[in-house]
């Protein structure tokens, strides 16, 4: 059985993929960053099977369309979906071009969306599935300057208890995963450098705001979507749990 990772390149896609295979599963890396996914190759299978890298954008229906047929195709039934492909820009809402909306919203909502319609479409026949979507702790509360982030989020919050209920009697588990702080990803870097650009404070500066007095690693979440996609949660379905180090806890 094959778990297809999204934004697989980097960040929490590309330390999720890593630990998936490093517990011996089959994993489809899906991300539109070439190199990235070329360097996921050269890290090696870790112990499990990487069988298929797909340039993709998530946004695109025909891309993921195509992509998810291929990977039924050419590896096998699909067991698990990771939603971890996303994007961020810093702007206040009076601010915003529609187009910086819209580019986020097409990212995060939209792409997430259609990887959910079509994985689910495939793993209703097999009458088994798990499909984990990374949110955010932003997808509970507001932030002044990630009102296009945050509402892209909360969307995502709502897609997965919907689409929970739709399919819990298909034998389907659909979670999220809200991470608070990560270091060591892109978006971060991209986040704190706009944030230093608008003379507000990077998330570095902001660690004691963290109870646990650290930014979070991209393992810290990883590690959480394992236990969403194992059996051990086969009893759970429509949560969006948190992992922020008690930044956040409702």
């Amino acid at each position: 059985m094959t778990i297809i990772v999204t934004g697989a390149a980097s960040g929490i896609g590309r330390a999720t993929a890593e630990r998936l295979l490093r517990e011996g599963k089959t994993v489809a890396a899906f991300d539109r960053d070439a190199a990235g996914l070329a360097r996921l190759r050269e890290a090696g299978a870790l112990g499990g099977d990487l069988r298929l890298t797909i340039e993709i954008d998530i946004a695109d229906e025909g891309q993921v369309q195509s992509a998810v047929r291929r990977t039924v195709d050419e590896v096998g039934p699909i067991a698990g979906l990771v939603n971890s492909a996303g994007i961020d820009h810093l702007d206040r809402i009076a601010d915003c071009s529609f187009a910086d909306w819209r580019r986020i919203m097409s990212v995060n909502l939209d792409g997430t969306f259609l990887m959910c319609r079509e994985v689910v479409r495939h793993m209703a026949g097999r009458g088994s599935g798990k499909i984990v979507n990374v949110a955010s702790w932003l997808a509970k509360s507001g932030m002044a300057g990630h009102g296009p982030y945050s509402a892209s989020k909360f969307g995502m919050i709502g897609l997965t208890q919907s689409l929970a209920k739709e399919v819990a009697a298909q034998g389907i588990c659909v979670n999220a995963v809200c991470p608070g702080a990560i270091d060591h990803t892109r978006m971060r870097e991209e986040a704190d450098l706009q944030s230093e650009q608008r003379g507000l404070l990077p998330a570095r500066a902001r660690i004691d705001t963290i109870p646990m007095g650290r930014l979070g690693e991209p393992e810290d979440v990883a590690g959480v979507i394992l236990f969403l996609l194992s059996s051990d949660a086969d009893y759970m379905t429509g949560q969006a749990v948190n992992v922020t180090g008690g930044l956040w806890m409702n």
